[in-house]
């Protein structure tokens, strides 16, 4: 039986996260065009060029972050239940968010998906301290960026609530 060589963990760990990021992408490059660009959004609006490499560079470190811990646990194992347990369900809502937002057009559920995904993230980020304190500040951009994209699918939800 071959083993995986000793680089693979952390290349497929850091990668992961990226998986939903590509899918959600094939949505939302559908929908700037038409749907989102009609949408009244605030002058502190970061362009539409800013959110690839961002994701792409919080997803990175996030998933990295992940292997960290994965790999001070020894594995999948009881330890690393709830760590990364929790870090597989704020992934999901992560994920979850494009075909909400974009996807459905639901800008309101796309705000309670993002508060959710915020805390389940924060929770992460505070059970991995104690493990890796380097995997939970890999998670405090993500966090920071959290923050700002719920204020911004708040001002872009409240801003357009007449808009279908």
């Amino acid at each position: 039986m071959d083993v995986l060589p000793a680089w693979a963990p952390a290349v497929g760990f850091t990668l992961l996260p990226h998986s939903g990021g590509f899918l959600g992408s094939k949505i939302t490059k559908k929908e700037i065009p038409v749907w989102y660009e009609s949408l009244q959004k605030p002058a502190w609006c970061p362009p539409n060029w800013v959110f690839a490499p961002v994701w792409g560079t919080l997803y990175t470190s996030m998933g990295y972050g992940s292997y960290l811990v994965w790999k001070e646990l020894g594995g999948f194992n009881e330890k690393s239940v709830v760590p990364l347990g929790l870090y597989a369900g704020q992934l999901a809502l992560n994920w979850a968010w494009t075909p909400i937002f974009f996807g459905a057009h639901k800008m309101g559920w796309g705000l309670v998906t993002l508060l959710l995904t915020t805390g389940t993230a924060t929770a992460t980020a505070a059970s991995w301290y104690n493990i890796n304190k380097t995997a939970a500040y890999l998670m405090v951009p993500y966090l920071a960026w959290l923050t700002m994209a719920s204020a911004l699918n708040y001002r872009i939800w409240k801003d357009n609530l007449n808009k279908k």
